[in-house]
């Protein structure tokens, strides 16, 4: 199991504990059509149903959930699972079936043709969510965000 680096997803020692999630919902995506649709769908009623639409940083989210799809399809052969947890924080978790973490690493993206698309979505991920990450498991890996409730309810912005 790995966590990407130090202001990407680790925790600090005072966060060990971590925030808690009374809520769950799980959306089964192996095999299916229209995976990053159906994910921000889903994404965005879990946030409706929650308290937590309408503001600056429920897009922000419903953009990162967009992007970690996105990457679990153009990388990973789509992505097997979406789970969302609701409590102290809205956390984002994509399953997919690749172990690789080495393309996860923070830093810059890398060089491309200019005008040429990709290269940039983890940037964007780190920029948008309070932490990321990503952990090996037992039939691949799980990448992951979090916002935490009171950025949620306030619509307050990502960090600069």
């Amino acid at each position: 199991m790995r966590t990407i680096g130090a202001d990407t997803g680790e925790r600090a020692s005072d966060e060990a504990r971590g925030p808690t999630f009374p809520q769950r919902r799980r959306l089964a995506l192996r095999g299916a059509r229209r995976q990053i649709a159906r994910g921000r769908a889903f994404a965005r009623e879990a946030l409706e149903d929650w308290g937590w639409d309408g503001r600056t940083t429920s897009e922000d989210a419903l953009l990162v959930v967009s992007e970690l799809l996105t990457n679990a399809n153009l990388h990973a052969d789509g992505c097997h699972e979406l789970l969302l947890r609701g409590g102290e924080a809205f956390r984002v978790e994509v399953y997919d079936g690749h172990g690789d973490l080495r393309r996860l690493a923070p830093g810059t993206p890398r060089l491309r043709t200019p005008g040429t698309p990709g290269g940039y979505g983890l940037l964007l991920v780190r920029r948008l969510a309070d932490r990321w990450g990503a952990e090996t498991i037992a039939q691949g890996k799980v990448v992951w965000a979090e916002f935490d409730a009171d950025r949620l309810r306030s619509g307050r912005p990502g960090r600069a």
